[in-house]
């Protein structure tokens, strides 16, 4: 179920509950992966939030929107809402946290939405992007499109290789198969910063993925590439949660 693969990402990661960390290099871009989990029957009161103010509110303190998505599993889709944001740099983001929970228009926006205590604190994953991740930019008729993000442990020592067999092969055979890469990232702290990959794809429909990984993971050159890449299996089984862009996402 796709609430027991949510769960267990928040598990994976929930050392990473605090905002304000400091990172190793706190002057390079820096991303942030949210997932917030809303009380029964709050989603669209916080999308609406969003979408109305928060992203301004983002905005204006120095804080950029990548893309927002809703996990397509049933009972997810009811109250889970996944986004990844920019910031200048770890120091930059610090600062425009601070600055925006004091904002009186956020104070003013968060208490008349409707939304109230999320169901659980929110998920914070600060990551860095990989010298192979791609410019993403929407095409026509992406509106109707299917996001997947995947999270990849890799065994001990063996991250640099994961990223060589994606930058000299995966994204290429991805591509092949209709599969397009929209973004990959490591996340920036200790200990996941030594072996996670963490990416987002995009297909055209649910039945468009199950017929390109099918495709994908039949194909000669994934097998000669899997097999040499020095890779290995990982330490454990890849996370994927299927998502749908929001109607007020920048990405779709």
């Amino acid at each position: 179920m796709m609430s027991s693969r949510v769960t267990v990402l928040v598990a994976t990661f929930g050392w990473l509950a605090a905002l304000l960390l400091t990172a190793p290099d706190a002057h390079a871009d820096v991303y942030e992966l949210r997932i917030y989990k809303t009380a029964e029957g709050k989603l669209d009161a916080l999308n609406a939030r969003f979408r109305d103010h928060t992203m301004r509110l983002f905005q204006k303190h120095g804080i950029e929107s990548i893309g927002y998505w809703v996990p397509t599993d049933e009972e997810a889709s009811k109250n889970t809402l996944i986004y990844v944001i920019k910031h200048a740099s770890r120091d930059a983001a610090a600062e425009s946290w601070k600055a925006f929970i004091a904002d009186p228009e956020w104070k003013k926006a968060a208490a008349e939405s409707g939304v109230g205590r999320l169901a659980e604190p929110p998920e914070s994953i600060y990551m860095e992007a990989t010298d192979y991740s791609p410019s993403y930019e929407n095409a026509e008729g992406d509106e109707d499109d299917v996001f997947e993000l995947r999270i990849y442990k890799a065994r001990e020592d063996k991250l640099g290789k994961l990223d060589a067999r994606f930058r000299d092969h995966t994204i290429d055979l991805f591509a092949k198969h209709g599969i397009k890469s929209v973004a990959y990232w490591h996340p920036t702290d200790e200990p996941d910063s030594a072996d996670t990959l963490i990416y987002i794809i995009e297909h055209e429909s649910a039945d468009a993925a199950k017929q390109s990984w099918k495709a994908f993971g039949s194909d000669p050159a994934w097998k000669k590439a899997a097999q040499e890449s020095g890779v290995g299996g990982l330490a454990k089984k890849p996370e994927s949660i299927y998502m749908k862009a929001t109607d007020y996402s920048p990405m779709k």
